[in-house]
């Protein structure tokens, strides 16, 4: 680390321009960059926005050195460079914060900035010493973190400005976030707006990776678009508008959903009565939460990813057991029930791993539609399959929820994300169901599969289904629920409306009243 780093931590050592030119890279024979020019400026925030898929993060991977390109040009300051590992980047004043944070929870605020530094006390480390600079540092950064607390104690937001303190200590003048609001609250959002400003005011250079239009429009000076692979726009912020990106990013205005007045009901369809569970470390992850679903609502669970939502989820369909408490289906008890047992009392779910809990990849497209056990029964007999009526199901269910396939002995694997979520909800909504459970339903897929998801999930909800939607982007609650429940630290905080401030539900989200 450069000496006056430590002492002046915004003195410009020298600005970046960065230049890619004709960067290309292909997975498996498909093109993830294809042919993209991109000129990132010092003191700039520059939002790299596009679809998921849309090839922003293997982009900015070959610019940090993680993914090297099949061709193409780097330069930094008219000099061309050859990273070829994150290395070789930090050494070049380059550092990217991802989306899963590298820092080790059981270590320390401090023990985690200084893992990996070349130090000259290599012998003995004096603790004192190291926290001050760190206390210094911090400060210097407009940043207030207490050196000897562990990582897995601070909140989400604060671990994440520990990850960017890492990153500034080694040097780095140009800063590559991704997707770096995901798992933050909305008060947490805009102090990581005003850092990020504070750095491009001080002449660091930041790309922003998103999907979000409004968030690149807030916080960028700069906007390239990018559509498979390929950039479709570049442009100052203060001359775009969100229906231009729009149409970048995807071809098209967004169409919103089709949403009907909720169906009035005093059916509640499922009720959780003071339930306590475990985690997989056997910490309690949700402690005395009660809630109900009525029939033809959607209640929206909010909350920052990690305050038990999982394991809520996974109680309710009967994966993970309920150390006390109970949840009733109408005025069926099913807590201890097996999943299939709770299946066939009407409620499903779409789980929020598709491709761990979802899917078996290596399985066609129709063998995935066709795989649970009320579903295999119904197309045997006498212990052999009727495939010529798997095949009418199968192909019925391919046009009716629009999964786009060749042809349905594909692997699974060979779908698109928006798709594979598809070919789930297509599985799992083939029979009526009375009570839904979504977790994320709409992560890692395309706007225009969104769309489509966003729809089934109202049109059920009209059909009378209760339905309870968990999902970390509030954008898609605030959307779809009819109320909104908070989760912290596995307990109800709050029950609201939709209308209600996303500044009183940010701070329910972060713990306070």
């Amino acid at each position: 680390m450069h000496p006056c780093r430590v002492l002046f931590p915004f003195l410009r050592l020298a600005d970046m321009h960065i230049e890619l030119q004709n960067i290309r890279k292909q997975f498996d024979g498909a093109y993830a960059v294809d042919g993209v020019d991109l000129t990132l400026r010092p003191g700039e925030i520059h939002a790299l926005l596009g679809e998921n898929g849309a090839g922003k993060t293997t982009l900015m991977n070959v610019l940090y050195g993680m993914t090297q390109m099949d061709s193409g040009s780097v330069s930094i300051n008219h000099r061309d460079e050859r990273i070829q590992s994150p290395r070789d980047a930090i050494g070049l004043g380059i550092g990217m914060i991802h989306q899963h944070f590298s820092l080790v929870p059981t270590l320390t605020v401090m023990e985690n900035l200084i893992l990996g530094e070349k130090r000259s006390d290599r012998w003995r480390l004096n603790r004192k010493q190291a926290s001050d600079d760190l206390r210094l540092f911090s400060h210097q950064h407009g940043f207030e973190v207490k050196p000897d607390v562990l990582v897995r104690q601070l909140s989400v937001g604060t671990q994440q400005r520990v990850e960017i303190l890492k990153t500034l200590r080694q040097g780095a003048r140009t800063l590559i976030l991704d997707e770096p609001t995901a798992v933050l609250t909305p008060q947490e959002v805009e102090e990581l707006f005003t850092i990020l400003a504070r750095f491009r005011d001080a002449g660091h250079t930041i790309v922003f990776i998103t999907h979000k239009l409004h968030e690149a429009m807030a916080i960028s000076d700069r906007i390239t678009v990018l559509r498979y692979g390929r950039v479709a726009g570049s442009m100052e912020t203060s001359s775009a508008s969100l229906s231009n990106l729009t149409r970048l990013m995807i071809g098209r205005e967004i169409k919103r959903p089709n949403i009907k007045p909720p169906v009035s009901s005093s059916r509640t369809a499922l009720t959780v009565d003071h339930i306590d569970i475990q985690d997989d470390r056997g910490h309690w992850a949700v402690r005395d939460l009660s809630l109900q679903v009525k029939s033809g609502e959607i209640l929206g669970i909010a909350g920052v990813d990690g305050n038990g939502q999982k394991e809520l989820a996974e109680s309710l369909c009967g994966l993970r057991r309920v150390a006390s408490g109970a949840i009733k289906i109408g005025a069926h008890d099913i807590t201890g029930l097996s999943v299939q047992d709770i299946s066939n009392l009407g409620l499903a779910q779409i789980p929020q791993d598709r491709h761990g809990t979802g899917l078996i990849l290596d399985f066609s497209v129709e063998e995935n539609l066709i795989l649970s056990e009320d579903r295999l029964n119904r197309y045997s007999r006498f212990g052999f399959l009727d495939f010529r009526r798997i095949r009418t199901d199968v192909h019925r269910l391919i046009k009716q929820f629009d999964i786009r396939v060749r042809h349905a002995e594909l692997p699974a694997a060979t779908l698109s994300g928006g798709n594979q979520q598809k070919l789930i909800f297509a599985r799992t909504l083939a029979e009526p169901k009375d009570i839904l459970v979504v977790f994320n339903p709409t992560r890692g897929v395309d706007i225009n599969a969104s769309e489509e998801i966003h729809q089934e999930l109202l049109t059920r909800r009209s059909e009378g289904a209760g339905i309870l939607l968990i999902s970390t982007e509030l954008d898609e609650i605030f959307l779809l629920s009819d109320r909104i429940a908070i989760m912290f630290e596995g307990r109800i905080v709050g029950l609201v409306s939709p209308d209600t401030s996303r500044e009183k539900i940010g701070r329910l989200m972060a713990g306070a009243a």
